[in-house]
């Protein structure tokens, strides 16, 4: 033979990653799925004597496009070379969505994704193999999405016969009976407190502070053993499921009468309503204080809140006072001891002896007005005179605004300050 068949050129090796991913159930038994995944494909992988470079494993839902940052990971490395195919257990854990699944073909178009190995099928760069991929992607994704609309009809199913899902509010205890989906019963002892918390506020005009100090003081817990935040006790006396009356979704507009046993009366509920509205009301007059919200507690971690308080002199003058304190909003027995403003400001102003000037944060600022201050002395005004080091002058302008700045000011020097701000046995420094 005058001419030699050319020679096939050999295949290029298989450098697989495995991937696995579970999506839909508690994060314990993600991780327990994942592995078994992980299990199963290793084991096909000695039987069939693939070679894996990489095992990958993502807890994560595929329904929104590129929202894995695992899968995203492991495409950007196929574009590089170090895999050219993919093992994983089913076509379902690659993607729900046409959008991921475009961007797996367009690798196999590429050449740069090789294969793509199930536990039950191959897919290959062959037009027929890849339209299967794509069909058995598309069919998961319809499944997920009627799975969540039949879901959708049953827990609104649910709300019509009376039962509100999810977790039951505090007071209540799920039952665990899967022929009592969604019920629930009252707790005990749990169910009488939150009656008398109800009762408290509203025959004894208790604040929801001092509801929530007699709480700590019984050591309250929830069925789960954690103590309730104050927030916790403004939710429970605002959640209208205590009489009887739920929404679902919250904020969906939508309300339904639960089959549940009321802890309390709607007549009550009402009253609560009408005294913790009543406790909310803004003072008529809106104060405003130099340094409030820009200092916190060094005990607690809490906001720093101001008043003022008026003392009538003997000549009939008054004199008015700023105090500024800890809101105790994260510990309601919080020590910090109040300040008073001109304390204050001589604390702060010492504080400017000792900070970097870059710490100020309006240093440019600063500098442009005193810039400014200068043409205009020696433009305008006529006066020769060498320049003070800007050092001095940036801490001085500094020290000026925080003892006779405005209000306006005052604040913008202080919310400019890169660093944290606390006060501490009326001592103020950074965090």
């Amino acid at each position: 033979m005058k001419h030699k068949q050319a020679e096939q050129a050999p295949a290029e090796p298989l450098k697989y990653c495995l991937y696995s991913r579970k999506s839909t159930e508690a994060e314990d038994k993600q991780a327990l799925s994942i592995e078994s995944q992980v299990k199963e494909m290793q084991a096909l992988a000695e039987r069939d004597h693939l070679h894996i470079v990489e095992i990958k494993r993502e807890a994560h839902s595929s329904k929104e496009v590129g929202q894995r940052p695992i899968y995203n990971e492991m495409l950007a490395e196929i574009k590089q070379g170090k895999f050219n195919a993919i093992l994983t257990w089913a076509p379902d854990r690659l993607s729900r969505n046409a959008g991921d699944l475009v961007s797996v073909v367009d690798l196999m178009d590429q050449g740069k994704l090789i294969e793509i190995k199930t536990y039950g099928q191959k897919f290959t760069n062959n037009p027929n193999e890849k339209f299967l991929l794509m069909i058995l992607g598309s069919q998961a994704k319809l499944e997920n999405d009627n799975k969540a609309v039949n879901v959708k009809r049953g827990l609104r199913t649910r709300c019509e016969m009376g039962w509100r899902p999810g977790v039951a509010p505090t007071g209540y205890l799920n039952e665990k009976h899967m022929d009592k989906k969604c019920q629930c019963r009252i707790a005990p002892r749990r169910g009488i407190v939150i009656k008398q918390m109800y009762q408290k506020v509203a025959d004894e005009q208790w604040s929801g502070r001092k509801v929530y100090k007699w709480l700590r003081e019984i050591d309250f817990k929830t069925h789960r053993g954690k103590p309730l935040v104050l927030a916790n006790v403004y939710l429970i006396l605002r959640n209208p499921f205590y009489y009887g009356d739920f929404e679902y979704p919250v904020g969906g507009g939508q309300w339904y009468t639960g089959k549940h046993t009321p802890i309390i009366d709607k007549a009550l509920y009402d009253k609560v309503q009408t005294t913790i509205n009543q406790n909310l009301i803004p003072k008529t007059e809106s104060k405003e204080f130099a340094f409030t919200k820009l200092i916190h507690c060094g005990y607690c971690g809490s906001g720093i809140s101001a008043d003022e308080k008026f003392k009538k002199l003997k000549d009939g003058g008054v004199n008015r006072h700023v105090y500024y304190f800890c809101t105790k909003a994260r510990n309601i027995d919080c020590k910090n001891p109040a300040i008073n403003e001109p304390s204050l400001i001589t604390e702060l102003i010492e504080l400017m002896d000792k900070v970097d000037l870059d710490e100020l944060g309006i240093k440019t600022r600063i500098e442009d007005e005193i810039s400014r201050f200068n043409k205009f002395r020696t433009g305008v005004l006529g006066h020769k005179q060498e320049k003070i080091s800007l050092d001095i002058d940036v801490r001085n302008y500094a020290k000026y605004l925080l003892k006779d700045g405005t209000l306006t000011e005052k604040r913008e020097l202080l919310s400019c300050m890169k660093s944290k701000l606390i006060i501490k046995e009326k001592k103020v420094c950074f965090a």
